[in-house]
């Protein structure tokens, strides 16, 4: 296809007319591209989101680019709103969106909004009227949905024809249904894509945020700058945190309370000592009976604070539809059977093929590696010991926790470069939906996680029963891992932004917009909320199931939660750019881990019971044999087991009123879904 053919693919863009607008508070350059619905015509346009450009782009190649962006989308457009920055020449495009393209997006995603009977209701476009702002894009979308839906415009772009992209080498050919903006990524013409600040706002947040002595998270506003995906993390996180407080108060009260369990926990570093009579385990039992029916309560509390959190901001119906393929699937092209468009396509065999031959043979090494280093750390330990029976100092008494502080360094080595390994095997697998592909990625992680931070556990509970090493081992856990976790997520971004970033980035209030835009590149980009997850799963375990050993462990994850609120808001806020945040109605797939979780800490509490030497000491008093005690402990099980799925089912996962609203939504939706049919047929 010629670069002519190319530039009608990008619609008559060219030659618009200028619509007047201001850039927030000045503007740079040439004026916006005219939008084409007069209902979508404004005085003012919102800077929402910066493309930067390859050094090497042109300005054929970029006034190509504007015009593709706002080209309309039967032309192939994204039918967006398009600033060149400074020039024709500049690095960087600004992309703003008009109010026809929001709305049916809107539409398009799911998304509930108030309706004018106060009630919250599915978007409908032709029905837009009736809903309450829906003439004011400010007020009726979030910032992070705005920016969000013009990603969703941009990642949507697709090839109409074969055709050459104006500018560059011959080689750079976009093919018919190719993802545009995947393709100009791997051609180096779209070096970055990323939303942009609102200073006001954010300053403005920060204060309500992290800066106060509040205690409260303003989570609607997170909602409204960050998106409901980063709002649910941080929701939960609040939820979760203060949830720990009667674990924390029961920790205290056992250990504080009981001499013997003091004494206990002594000996699980200098050994028993004579005469000692057996500490009771009234205070363990209590600690795992509680631990386990506090799992339950939780998670079933969080299910409905979640349903009201995601009425409240619009996901409750998120549509669920048949989705475009993700910009990074790539295949022969096809016709897709059941949607009927030309697309790439790629056989679901060869998918299972690679994850059989390649994927589960990486895991299962990283596995393995997980394996060895708890080997090494058995080893360790038996040498220490061995030189603290020789030494018996205070030096040699602080070497015991060695082992333990090395193999968690190792195991959490380990885990980031198992991550990067996990995302480049998902991405080798080919998945055609978005949602497909953070599943497997997540459940890789997920496997990998349990295993690397639980097993050694497990194997010194079950195994080696070793109940003083288990307490050493949770409590160097705990410890050590929060404090590396500190430094990692925030004293170490905030030193290489403080010294490196922060110094290159320095502006007044008399810079160009432009470059105070272009500065916000200069920061890193948000990794995500994963390892954010991943650190909460790996709390919730540690107090769920090992908790009755160590009753101090809530306490610990209560003041450590409390500063990483703070910590994690502050690093959002000011360490990273911006984070594009899709649309959620839940935390999705890692709520399933914690439940997961709620259960097996039935069995490892249980377990953990039967070593306690008091109630050893009451079945051999009752003659009982080890079959016996061991049916008993499976019968214990079970019926704690069945309390919890008692306890599941007696709590609702919703409340009643918002059990309602659901199905009203619902229905409204399918009506108007009739309405529209009847209206395409009588036409």
């Amino acid at each position: 296809m010629s670069e002519a053919s190319g530039d009608e693919a990008a619609g008559d863009s060219a030659g618009r007319e200028k619509v007047p607008s201001k850039l927030s508070a000045a503007s740079i350059g040439p004026d916006w591209t005219k939008v084409r619905c007069p209902c979508c015509v404004s005085d003012r346009v919102e800077p929402l989101v910066l493309v930067k450009l390859g050094e090497k782009v042109g300005p054929e190649t970029k006034r190509w680019i504007i015009r593709l962006i706002g080209a309309s989308q039967k032309d192939g457009g994204a039918a967006l709103l398009a600033h060149p920055g400074e020039d024709a020449s500049g690095d960087i495009i600004v992309v703003s969106a008009p109010r026809c393209t929001l709305l049916r997006a809107t539409e398009e995603l799911g998304l509930c909004k108030l309706y004018r009977n106060g009630d919250m209701e599915a978007f409908s476009y032709s029905d837009r009227d009736n809903f309450k702002d829906s003439d004011n894009m400010e007020e009726f979308l979030t910032l992070a949905e705005r920016q969000y839906m013009v990603k969703y415009e941009l990642d949507g772009l697709r090839a109409q024809r074969d055709l050459r992209i104006p500018g560059l080498p011959d080689s750079c050919t976009l093919h018919n249904r190719d993802n545009i903006w995947q393709k100009l990524r791997s051609f180096g013409v779209i070096v970055d894509t990323f939303p942009l600040h609102n200073p006001d706002k954010l300053k403005n947040l920060s204060e309500a945020w992290y800066s106060g002595n509040q205690l409260a998270q303003p989570l609607d506003s997170v909602n409204e700058y960050f998106g409901s995906s980063v709002a649910f993390y941080f929701s939960f996180l609040d939820f979760y945190t203060w949830s720990l407080l009667p674990p924390a108060l029961l920790g205290l009260t056992i250990t504080y309370f009981s001499g013997e369990v003091q004494k206990e926990m002594v000996e699980s570093v200098s050994g028993p000592h004579e005469g000692d009579s057996e500490p009771p385990v009234s205070g363990h039992m209590l600690q795992a009976v509680f631990s386990m029916l506090w799992s339950t309560v939780v998670m079933e509390l969080w299910k409905r604070r979640s349903s009201s959190l995601s009425y409240r901001w619009g996901t409750l119906h998120l549509a669920e539809r048949f989705a475009e393929p993700r910009p990074g699937f790539h295949g022969d092209l096809g016709v897709n059977p059941v949607t009927g468009r030309v697309e790439p396509l790629f056989p679901e065999w060869q998918r299972d093929l690679r994850m059989a031959l390649v994927s589960v043979p990486v895991v299962g090494l990283f596995l393995g590696l997980v394996v060895l280093g708890m080997m090494c750390f058995y080893w360790a330990e038996a040498q220490v010991q061995h030189l603290h029976n020789d030494w018996d100092s205070l030096l040699s008494q602080t070497l015991l926790y060695m082992p333990s502080v090395l193999h968690i360094i190792y195991t959490n080595v380990l885990a980031t470069v198992y991550k990067t390994v996990a995302q480049s095997l998902t991405e080798y697998e080919n998945h055609r939906e978005e949602s497909a592909f953070q599943n497997h990625l997540t459940a890789k992680v997920l496997v990998f996680t349990f295993f690397n931070y639980f097993a050694v556990l497990f194997h010194i509970a079950f195994f080696k029963q070793d109940v003083p090493l288990l307490r050493k081992r949770l409590a160097s856990l705990l410890i050590v891992t929060q404090l590396i976790n500190q430094v990692t997520e925030v004293v170490i971004p905030f030193l290489v932004d403080r010294f490196i970033s922060a110094p290159h980035r320095t502006e007044s209030k008399d810079d160009p917009q432009e470059e105070k835009f272009r500065n916000q590149g200069t920061l890193p980009p948000f990794p995500g909320l994963f390892a954010e997850y991943i650190e909460l799963l790996v709390q919730f375990g540690y107090l769920s199931l090992f908790s009755c050993v160590f009753p101090l462990t809530a306490v610990l994850l209560l003041l450590n939660n409390l500063t990483e609120i703070r910590s994690d808001a502050y690093k959002i806020c000011k360490l990273f750019r911006k984070p594009f945040s899709p649309p959620a109605a839940n935390m999705g797939v890692w709520q399933i881990a914690f439940e997961v979780l709620s259960f097996v800490s039935v069995v490892s509490n249980c377990w953990l019971l039967l070593l306690s030497p008091r109630l050893q000491e009451m079945f051999q008093e009752g003659g009982m044999s080890s079959t016996n005690v061991l049916l008993l402990a499976v019968l214990v099980e079970h019926v704690l087991i069945l309390i919890k799925v008692i306890m599941a089912v007696l709590i609702p996962d919703e409340p009643d009123w918002i059990r309602k609203k659901r199905e009203h939504i619902e229905y409204s939706s399918m009506q108007a879904l009739r309405q529209q049919k009847l209206q395409s047929e009588e036409s």
